[in-house]
């Protein structure tokens, strides 16, 4: 095994050339020409499709309300204790800045309801008011940012006994109806500034134990979600996300899969897919040709969990590489959103995002250099053999040089070469922080 030295370290994070990236292209652009695949076009789709990037990942989802004491969060956990997180609104958002330099093609800025700014003072989740969020607003502006929000249905004394819009208790449910239409206004005026506004609605609420009554929470949360999305608000697009469980919800979780798939087709909002959400034999990219016969739209957040819902850094792996596929055979980037879920603490945290951001945008891109023409004759002509050889022909394609040639077209750095700038970042700004 070759031993790792200072110089091969260098190597690796060397940046290309611009005519080392484009000798490579040109050779990978007339092989993937042979087998009737047009780089140029496939890089152009793949640089525009919009990928919500979270805040959360930059202060492993403390938010920054003014709070008093501790309570439950709800069955989220980041954890690790890598220095650098960071501890205001202003530091995510220049973590974030120098995060997208480094990111290539289209993104957004993903907002939870927990990380409005209101100057020092308490203001209830039930209050809040586009002004909470003008910072935020301001800075996307600048940059010519998309937002998305999501309320926060955890981490606040009113989640009781794990539930909130599923509660028996009315207070409770009251409480967070009239968050999630706070956090609708606060998605509207953003959607006027920005275009549409995905907003998406998560809760905790389940039973950890040999749950009696399934019956009673599911009818709540139909009636409180209801009277939620009961007028469209211009510009919001609102989605709803299941889950298979949680952290105290192991038994019986109120938005099941089933749930809110079955909302979302009779009344007409996104349904939401975290691929940390489901089983981890189960198929995410399976359900997108099924879920979309019945549904107009979907929300993918992204995620890798291992063994369960643990929301690590993404990485290209087979199921994210799988639900790219299904996505550009079936025809339906434009019917899918696509956001990135996960929160880790063990790493530099604006290493994760651009991780994270990077694998999916690659993801697209293989899945867009796909001849899936030649694989889908050889499969209805029972070609069975061809079919298999050909997909494992894809493999040995050059991909790796068309990405180069993308992130060079997108002025972002090349392979792991970004990984230099991202130490100096730590070195001069994220060390500092206590």
């Amino acid at each position: 095994m070759a031993r790792m030295t200072a110089t091969t370290l260098r190597g690796a994070t060397r940046p290309l050339t611009a005519r080392q990236v484009e000798a490579a292209y040109k050779i990978a652009k007339e092989r993937f020409a042979a087998i009737g695949v047009d780089t140029d076009r496939a890089v152009r789709a793949a640089l525009a499709v919009p990928i919500s990037v979270q805040c959360w990942q930059a202060d492993d989802v403390r938010g920054l309300e003014v709070v008093e004491g501790a309570f439950d969060a709800g069955g989220l956990q980041a954890t690790g204790d890598y220095p650098g997180a960071a501890r205001s609104g202003d530091e995510i958002r220049r973590d974030f800045d120098h995060a997208a330099r480094w990111i290539p093609g289209k993104v957004r800025f993903n907002i939870h309801a927990m990380y409005a700014e209101t100057g020092g003072k308490r203001v209830e989740r039930d209050e809040l008011e586009p002004a909470h969020f003008s910072r935020w607003m301001d800075w996307a502006a600048e940059r010519r940012l998309g937002l998305d929000f999501n309320p926060t249905c955890f981490g606040h004394p009113m989640v009781m006994d794990g539930l909130t819009l599923s509660s028996p208790r009315k207070a409770v449910r009251e409480f967070w109806i009239r968050h999630c239409l706070a956090c609708r206004r606060v998605a509207r005026h953003m959607a006027r500034r920005f275009g549409p506004c995905v907003t998406n609605i998560w809760i905790p609420d389940g039973r950890k134990d040999s749950t009696v009554d399934r019956w009673g929470p599911r009818q709540r949360l139909v009636e409180s979600l209801d009277r939620v999305l009961a007028r469209r608000q211009p510009g919001v697009v609102d989605s709803v996300e299941s889950k298979l469980f949680g952290i105290g919800c192991e038994d019986y979780t109120v938005g099941s899969h089933e749930f809110y798939l079955a909302y979302a087709a009779t009344r007409g909002v996104v349904v939401c897919f975290d691929m940390g959400h489901f089983h981890p034999t189960e198929s995410v990219a399976d359900k997108l040709s099924s879920a979309l016969q019945f549904v107009d739209r979907l929300l993918l957040h992204v995620s890798r969990g291992v063994r369960w819902d643990s929301d690590h850094v993404v990485r290209a792996t087979d199921e994210v590489e799988a639900v790219c596929d299904e996505a550009v055979r079936g025809k339906a980037l434009g019917r899918i959103y696509w956001a990135m879920d996960y929160f880790d603490a063990s790493i530099n945290r604006v290493g994760a995002w651009v991780i994270g951001a990077r694998a999916l945008r690659k993801a697209l891109l293989r899945a867009m250099l796909e001849p899936w023409e030649l694989h889908r004759r050889a499969e209805y002509e029972g070609r069975g053999a061809d079919k298999l050889a050909l997909l494992e022909r894809r493999d040995e394609m050059p991909l790796g040089a068309v990405w180069d040639y993308a992130c060079h077209r997108a002025d972002v750095p090349t392979g792991a070469s970004w990984l230099r700038d991202l130490a100096s970042y730590e070195k001069r700004v994220l060390s500092r922080r206590e």
